[in-house]
């Protein structure tokens, strides 16, 4: 009998997402991840190149009264105004994390994966091009931020990519989702003993025990329980020559009676 691979997918599995998928899947996975990292690439540029030009430092412009408004903030520092003493060491932060993702991404085979990898790489390109190319120079350059909302720091677009493409990724890390699509519940219940309780319930079959005879359920004399007594036949045969048979007969093996 031919037997069956435990590795064949699911029907409701999608295609895309199963493990034994081909070399194209992670593939198109990359490149959604590009997509979105250089949508929000571009987004983070555009937006900068805009602020810069029109808004003057110290003079912010109202979009939603005091709540929400526009103000030009050069910040040396990480993502909302923090860390503003280390510019060197987050750019080569962000140099680094631009690697890993680019890495993880060739094996990818999640969608939602690629979306959240891919904005934190577009935030991580769009802050690394400040600290490369602005003022004051190469590793020290401070990133244009410009969005005010109430009490929390300004930030933008880059940051606002890092941070939503994080919350993505840890959402998928809780519930289970794997980068290769797959999920840890589905991939554990997988994993378990194909057998199951059923295997321990069964019971060995009496008539396929070749010690015992399968036709009539009889045991022979040399399976017979220490000490039990004699009956049938066997009583006849063993007592024949011990209670002096006239006939001075002696039984056989097999039960017949023959002539001393």
């Amino acid at each position: 009998m031919v037997g069956v691979s435990e590795d064949r997918p699911t029907p409701e599995q999608d295609p895309d997402d199963r493990p034994g998928g081909t070399a194209a899947q992670p593939r198109q996975r990359l490149r959604l991840l590009l997509l979105v990292a250089a949508t929000l690439f571009a987004l983070d540029l555009i937006t900068k190149v805009i602020v810069v030009a029109r808004i003057r430092p110290g003079e912010p412009v109202s979009v939603i009264g005091d709540v929400v408004e526009l103000v030009l903030i050069r910040n040396p520092g990480a993502a909302f105004s923090m860390a503003t003493g280390m510019t060197w060491l987050l750019t080569l932060i962000a140099a680094a994390v631009v690697i890993g993702v680019l890495r993880i991404g060739r094996t990818l085979r999640s969608p939602l994966w690629a979306i959240g990898l891919g904005g934190v790489l577009g935030g991580a390109l769009g802050n690394l091009m400040d600290r490369l190319f602005r003022a004051p120079g190469p590793l020290q350059g401070h990133v244009v931020d410009f969005v005010s909302v109430g009490w929390w720091p300004v930030f933008n677009v880059a940051d606002s990519s890092i941070v939503c493409g994080a919350i993505l990724l840890v959402t998928l890390t809780v519930f289970g989702y794997e980068p290769d699509g797959t999920r840890y519940k589905d991939k554990a219940a997988a994993e378990a003993p194909a057998g199951g309780p059923a295997a321990e319930d069964t019971a060995p079959d009496p008539a396929a025990d070749p010690g015992r005879d399968g036709s009539t359920g009889d045991t022979t004399p040399e399976d017979a329980a220490p000490g039990s007594a004699p009956t049938g036949a066997e009583t006849s045969t063993t007592t024949g020559p011990l209670l002096g048979d006239p006939a001075g007969t002696a039984a056989t093996a097999d039960g017949k009676e023959t002539a001393a």
